[in-house]
């Protein structure tokens, strides 16, 4: 198969200038770079393409051979001669920066850009706040943009210089065959700039330390670890950087009389023992603030559930969903008796029969089955 020709390759025409055979060889090889499109045979096929027609056009000895004798400059030793005459690692050296360079967060004028750091805050709501929701303030320190050199770091007269070391970009390359090493500029540190008279407000970082009042607005329904991110209310980023996030943890505090689960509430509830014998009402609290009623039915037992729907918490962003409420009852054993009441009861318990105690029984008969098994063993 005959190779295109390289000026048809780069979308140009004989006799483009140098400028034009660089702007089009970028653009093309931003497009076709195997980092953009992975697993893509054919965009793999084409940037190997331009950049082999780019390391010919790119330089007058080579073009000139090409534009007289075409590819056969560089068949059978033409060219340089022997080996590869296409040096691929300084066509990616020329666009490395257009391919990377916002990925490294550079700015116009080509110092690396720092996202600043996000910063948490932990919040602890009652269950009663995480019921109804909360509007509340909250003090930040963080980090922002110092006003005396405008985020500079230069003292007032001056301004910033460009890093001699790597010109400004915060890193340094070396080569290495076809792969571009990048490593960060020891004399910069990756800012790009150095500050040769630091601002006495900031020393020299462009930023100072400052507390901020920031309104956070708890939606109802939330729950223990739920996470509340406040967009560039972080750390102030440096050299202009964008700043950080603020993620603000939410924590619930025990509750003397409710249990959470979920959506769900749980509570226990004592009732005497005659309420529970011969069945009664009780009431009980609602989060809201309200009260609900249960029915008691006779011969009700310690730790007997009962379901209120729709009295638990609300479902974050469930759309007026609510879990529900889920009271526990406890018979509750009578003290300080008195002689009377003493006496009562011991007539009580001689008038009890088969029946009277359903769960002491059940349990008795099940104890005389396991000793009777282990007599036998």
């Amino acid at each position: 198969m005959s190779k295109r020709d390289y000026y048809d390759v780069l979308g140009l025409k004989k006799g483009a200038a140098t400028t034009e055979v660089k702007a089009s060889f970028r653009k093309l090889a931003m497009e076709l770079h195997p980092d953009k499109n992975p697993g893509d045979h054919t965009a793999e096929i084409k940037f190997k393409e331009i950049n082999e027609a780019y390391d010919v056009l790119k330089d007058e000895q080579k073009r000139a051979a090409y534009d007289r004798f075409g590819h056969a400059a560089f068949e059978q030793g033409g060219g340089r001669g022997h080996g590869n005459p296409f040096d691929f690692t300084s066509s990616f050296s020329d666009i490395f920066e257009d391919l990377f360079g916002e990925f490294g967060g550079r700015g116009k004028q080509g110092r690396r850009q720092n996202r600043g750091g996000d910063l948490r805050y932990n919040l602890e709501i009652t269950l009663e706040e995480a019921f109804t929701g909360r509007a509340t303030q909250i003090r930040v320190p963080s980090a922002v943009a110092c006003e005396a050199c405008s985020g500079t770091g230069a003292e007032a007269g001056s301004k910033p210089e460009q890093c001699p070391t790597c010109s400004g970009i915060g890193k340094v390359r070396a080569q290495q065959g076809f792969f571009t090493i990048e490593r960060t500029c020891p004399q910069c540190r990756g800012n790009g700039r150095i500050v040769r008279n630091p601002c006495k407000q900031c020393k020299g970082s462009g930023l100072v330390q400052k507390e901020r009042t920031l309104s956070v607005d708890v939606p109802s329904g939330v729950e223990e670890g739920t996470r509340i991110r406040l967009s560039g209310e972080g750390q102030a980023g440096m050299n202009g950087g964008p700043p950080g996030d603020l993620y603000i943890f939410i924590s619930v505090a025990p509750h003397a009389i409710f249990q959470r689960d979920g959506h769900d509430l749980h509570c226990r509830a004592p009732v005497s023992f005659v309420t529970a014998a011969l069945g009664g009402a009780i009431e009980v609290p609602t989060l809201d603030g309200g009260r609900a009623k249960i029915n008691i039915p006779e011969a009700t037992q310690s730790g007997r559930p009962f379901r209120l729907r729709a009295k638990g918490m609300p479902v974050l962003r469930g759309g007026g969903m609510t879990g529900d409420l889920y009271v526990e009852v406890v018979v509750e054993t009578p003290a300080k008796l008195s002689k009377k009441q003493k006496e009562l009861l011991k007539a009580f318990d001689a008038e009890s029969g088969a029946g009277t105690n359903p769960e002491s029984e059940s349990f008795m008969a099940k104890l005389k089955e396991f000793w009777k098994g282990g007599e036998k063993a």
